[in-house]
């Protein structure tokens, strides 16, 4: 059976009409009369479908002719291990939590942006003379401190010399030495060098103080001084408040957005940072949705189902720094080979790392500054240093490595009789001394005596077998001639032979990547028989006591190159004496003459090839084993937007970009 559609009669309709309304709404408003169940029905699916479509049509067209786009507003919350001690540029480099504050608080003279580029920041206009020596700095007139108070000239000059005056104990005062700084004018300042250096661009990203503020502080008061809390900086954020709980603990800082900011304003209204005690309490914040994001210490890699992962690479490395003055062993080169082929650097870049790093090679970092260098792996490889070690004089005895010392005896070649006097008697006197039925006097005079004499004749008589009678005597004569001499350098042992264990102490901050750094590393090396152990201590201990005295075999500790590469300071012989940062007491003059040529020049490709150079003799000469190089992983909301990861000199640096950074969004024409 074929059905077929009602045909719609709309006579009835045209019948009913009535004069002077249109037919269009007249038509409409009597439908519902005239039709019956079936026809609403139809008329009905018609127009719903026709208002649907022109609804999408109206959709489409506004979508196709808008893009979204980042908009003001949103509350960005950020979770922090650790606690705040000086939100202040003069001290906040000794503390992750106070860097990460100052740079959202206070601005300087140059910045990193979003791709980890050093540009000008509160400097307008700058120029460089006098062969790189000279700085010419003109301020932006705009820039104002929260306060409201205009930043000048007078601030710059007053936070360099503050930084500068031992009296303030700041720890980037080494960095301001041999730097004069001058004002020239209210917004204009210049600034000597003693030698040309094209790294000082990156020293010049200094944050700025108000000097109105703290200039009528005490060196003694600075650290005390309430504003170490109330920090009134110029930069994109503001303080609001800081919470404390009962105990005094800070659980929270809020931030928010400075209107009248000389720069580029972010999107995000608010930053509030929220302060945990452990990685538990943290990641738990984390999983609860209380925090955005957040970042963990290097090598304490989590990953949190609901939160997107950005690595920011870093220029700096891990190593293990070889003390040549304290270890006899470690002052030769072919141990040091040997130790840095027994290292899986892969396997403790794997477990200490998640992977989430890269091997290094060298202190030079040549897969960052110039991606395309071909620099040749320290190969793990057992046979070699195995082989290495036995060259060396070691065998492995129960599993452990041993030094077979013999036994060193003095060696007589001179006839002594009475009369002789000397060292060579001293030394007779000695040997003698050491058996008391032959010499029960003991005397060392230097003079052949009687007594020496009757000391020599119980000695021929008490080896009369091996010393008179090859000479046909029958009681001794107290001369030592050839067949005494002979008995006496066998019998006058200076040290006894002995096996020498190699023992090696790494010492290392109390920090868990570090201690299962030397963990890993005790473990492999217990493959060829080198017994390890670890002395961990307090990061304020390893800074103050251990690096100032050089008091260890073996230091694993890290170094950060900057986003302008400078080794100088690490690897110059000059360096090794503190406060210099040669850690490895490393003396190589082709090595400092490359690393005065890295520091001076401002080509990068000279740059390049000095480092290549310079690297070659350092893998050659083995003073350290270079580990890992960690990247910063952060991990963050999908709701938090316009994230860059990038290269940064320090993990404050993930918030260089935080103007492009948003939560809300809006539409807006293509």
């Amino acid at each position: 059976m074929i059905a077929i559609k009602p045909k719609l009669n709309i006579q009835p309709i045209k019948d009913k009409l009535k004069p002077g309304f249109s037919r269009v709404f007249n038509i409409i408003r009597v439908l519902p009369r005239v039709l019956n169940k079936k026809e609403k029905i139809s008329l009905l699916v018609f127009f719903v479908a026709f208002l649907v479509s022109g609804i999408y049509l109206i959709i489409s067209s506004y979508l196709g002719s808008t893009i979204l786009a980042p908009a003001n507003g949103g509350i960005f919350r950020e979770g922090i291990l650790g606690q705040p001690r000086f939100i202040n540029p003069i001290y906040a480099a000794s503390n992750d939590v106070d860097r990460d504050l100052v740079n959202l608080i206070y601005s300087g003279l140059f910045r990193y942006d979003n791709s980890g580029e050093i540009i000008p920041d509160l400097v307008a206009e700058y120029s460089i003379e006098n062969d790189g020596k000279l700085y010419n700095l003109t301020l932006k007139e705009n820039a104002v401190f929260h306060d409201g108070k205009p930043l000048t000239a007078d601030d710059v000059i007053f936070t360099i010399k503050t930084i500068q005056s031992p009296d303030f104990k700041s720890p980037i005062q080494a960095k301001w030495l041999d730097v004069k700084a001058e004002k020239v004018s209210q917004y204009q300042i210049a600034i000597t060098l003693k030698n040309a250096y094209p790294a000082f661009l990156e020293t010049l990203c200094l944050k700025i103080m108000p000097n109105h503020i703290w200039s009528e502080i005490s060196a003694e008061n600075f650290p005390l001084s309430s504003y170490n809390f109330k920090p009134i900086g110029s930069g994109p954020f503001q303080l609001e408040n800081i919470t404390q709980n009962k105990t005094g603990r800070i659980t929270s800082i809020n931030l928010t957005d400075f209107s009248d900011y000389y720069g580029q304003s972010p999107y995000i209204n608010q930053i509030n940072f929220l302060f945990f005690e452990d990685k538990k309490e943290l990641l738990r914040a984390a999983e609860n949705n209380i925090i955005d994001a957040f970042s963990l210490p290097s090598g304490d890699y989590e990953s949190v189902y609901n939160l997107n992962e950005y690595s920011f690479v870093m220029p700096r490395y891990f190593a293990l720094f070889f003390n040549p003055t304290k270890s006899e062993f470690l002052a030769q080169d072919t141990i040091r080979r040997a130790l840095n082929l027994a290292t899986n650097k892969q396997e403790i870049k794997e477990k200490i790392l998640s992977n989430k790093g890269a091997v290094a090679e060298s202190p030079f970092l040549l897969n960052i500054y110039n991606p395309e260098s071909t620099s040749s792996p320290n190969g793990f490889n057992l046979d070699e240093a195995r082989e290495l070690l036995t060259k060396a004089g070691f065998v492995e005895q129960d599993g452990r490595l041993v030094k077979i010392k013999s036994a060193e005896t003095m060696n007589f070649v001179s006839t002594l009789s009475s009369g002789s006097k000397g060292k060579t008697v001293e030394y007779l006197q000695q040997c003698l001394a050491m058996f008391s039925d032959i010499y029960p006097d003991g005397e060392i005079s230097g003079f052949f005596g009687d007594k020496t004499k009757e000391a020599v004749i119980k000695l021929q008589e008490k080896y009369a077998d091996e010393i008179l009678k090859p000479s046909g005597l029958s009681s001794g004569n107290g001369v030592v001639g050839p067949s005494t001499r002979k008995k006496l350098n066998q019998i006058c042992v200076i040290n006894q032979a002995e096996n020498i264990q190699f023992k090696i102490t790494i010492t290392t901050p109390i920090d868990p990547m570090l201690q299962e750094t030397a963990e890993l590393l005790k473990e492999q090396w217990a493959k060829i028989g080198i017994e390890t152990e670890i002395n961990a201590l307090p990061i304020t201990e390893i800074k103050q006591t251990v690096i100032k005295e050089r008091e260890y075999d073996a230091l694993l500790f890290g170094q950060v190159l900057g986003i302008i590469p400078d080794p100088y300071p690490f690897w110059h012989s000059g360096q090794r004496i503190y406060p210099g940062l040669n850690l490895a007491d490393y003396k190589n003059t082709k090595v400092d003459k490359l690393l005065e040529q890295i520091r001076t020049s401002s080509d990068k490709n000279i740059l390049i090839e000095k480092m290549e150079e310079a690297e070659n003799l350092l893998k050659a000469d083995a003073p350290a084993i270079f580990l890992f190089n960690p990247d910063l992983i952060y991990l963050a909301s999908s709701g938090i937007k316009g994230i860059n990861a990038h290269t940064i000199s320090d993990p404050s640096q993930r918030f260089a970009g935080i103007a492009d950074w948003y939560i809300k969004t809006k539409r807006v024409q293509r």
